[in-house]
């Protein structure tokens, strides 16, 4: 039973592969690619009662030096394929897909993720990513890429073309009614959009899906990125895993909602996480240092390094002490990869200080800053506190990453979540069929009647 007073949790699932998150070395870890690895994640993160099961994307392989990064998992398999594939081996987890809003067009991404809607009854979920760099738009024909400012209105215009796509179908449009020999009601898909980005009309072919619009996710740290999330996400993710830093975007983020006329519980808040569980906090707290020491390898380390001084430190020693040239601002020796994009010598001068304050090796602060594990311990102390940062308001729940594909939720949904069901803020079944039904939300309503199209401007 659910605890009076108590908010319910959210938990999500990630299978890794990016940002050296995979310890694909390990013996245990088995392929990326292979359709068993996706199932096996997927099905133990349903048996867990899990919201959803996410996969990001990246549309080229970084490159580090001039050399595919291959401290990255490489090559994943496209994602609504693949999800599509996992529709048909589970039965109630939400099947959530990073789809770029720079690098394609509103008709064809709304007609596959109704079509995802559709084929799983009801979970789909989308989430709305911008590309930044030229480097990702050389695999593209027109190549290039927008400013930070038109990505985030190409972006909003992208999802509001698309929410126009899927509401040119009203539920009741098919008619299938032999009697009077009628299959579909006039009208039916029917729809115009004339803005800045984009301008189409005609047919969209797909029905309104179960879920009548897939849930929307976003991913936005900046001011921008937020607002968006304010104004047009279900979900937003977060990389805020420290309950400080956690809590304040938690306000603001909640605090812009209003002014859209949107209730706090319409925006999920989750960030992603990890968990390392064990016997007991002590041989948690070790296997949480071996898991981290094996992310951040010696090559790893220096990668980073190089990442933010933007030139090539091989010389110099991971165990030793950080460089003592200054970075190189306009070099880019990692390219393909959000992070560390921007104030680079900010973020130099912050290590340093933090590396001399500290004693800390080149290898000691990456990860450092990296934060190591999010939630170490047995499992009453990592299900205290998942519940104790959700109660205060620090999340509404979390995608959790695991190091291992296919085994490393495991430990989590087999010894953790059962004591947050007994805790009383987390499902011990599922309560509805759709992924609007375990997020809370509601289903949309339209937008605009089916009899005629309306032209939508984008402001």
């Amino acid at each position: 039973m659910p605890a009076v007073g108590k908010k319910q949790l959210h938990l999500a699932a990630q299978l890794p592969g990016i940002h050296n998150v995979t310890v694909w070395s390990d013996p245990r870890s088995e392929s990326q690619i292979a359709i068993d690895s996706f199932v096996r994640l997927a099905q133990t993160a349903e048996r867990g009662r899990f919201d959803f099961f996410f996969l990001a994307e990246g549309l080229r392989l970084r490159e580090h030096k001039g050399r595919i990064y291959e401290l990255d998992v490489v090559g994943r398999p496209e994602n609504l394929t693949v999800l599509s594939a996992l529709a048909s081996v589970t039965t109630h987890l939400g099947l959530a897909a990073t789809v770029n809003a720079t690098f394609n067009e509103p008709y064809e991404v709304a007609r596959r993720l109704a079509t995802l809607d559709h084929l799983s009854g009801g979970r789909a979920a989308w989430n709305v990513v911008t590309s930044f760099d030229a480097f990702t738009g050389e695999n593209f024909r027109r190549g290039g890429f927008l400013t930070e400012a038109d990505r985030y209105t190409r972006a909003a215009e992208f999802l509001a073309t698309a929410r126009a796509l899927w509401d040119s179908w009203a539920d009741d449009d098919v008619r299938a009614d032999a009697r009077a020999g009628e299959f579909l009601r006039p009208g039916a898909g029917e729809f115009a959009h004339r803005g800045r980005h984009f301008d189409v009309s005609g047919r969209f072919a797909t029905p309104r899906g179960p879920q009548g619009h897939p849930v929307v996710i976003q991913a936005g740290e900046s001011d921008a990125g937020r607002e968006f999330a304010a104004s047009d996400a279900d979900v937003i993710f977060s990389k805020y895993n420290k309950l400080g830093e956690a809590r304040a975007f938690y306000r603001d983020v909640k605090g812009r909602l209003a002014r859209y006329g949107r209730a706090p519980d319409e925006l999920r808040i989750i960030p992603t996480a990890t968990a390392v569980v064990a016997d007991t906090d002590e041989e948690a707290a070790a296997y949480a240092d071996e898991i981290t020491r094996a992310q951040v390898s010696p090559q790893t380390a220096i990668a980073h390094l190089e990442a933010v001084w933007g030139r090539d430190l091989s010389a110099y020693d991971p165990d030793g002490p950080l460089p003592d040239v200054d970075p190189e601002p306009d070099a880019q020796v990692l390219k393909g990869h959000s992070v560390f994009r921007k104030g680079r010598e900010e973020t130099a001068r912050r290590w340093r200080g933090l590396a001399e304050e500290r004693g800390l090796t080149i290898r000691e602060l990456v990860i450092e800053v990296g934060g190591g594990q999010t939630f170490v311990g047995s499992p009453r102390t990592v299900a205290d506190a998942i519940d104790r940062f959700v109660q205060t308001d620090g999340a509404d729940g979390f995608v959790f990453v695991p190091h291992l594909t296919p085994g490393g939720l495991d430990d989590l949904v087999d010894r953790v979540v059962p004591l947050l069901q007994e805790k009383g803020v987390f499902r011990e079944e599922y309560a509805g069929t759709t992924l609007r039904d375990h997020l809370g939300l509601r289903r949309p309503d339209l937008t605009r009647r089916h009899s005629r199209p309306s032209t939508t401007e984008a402001s």
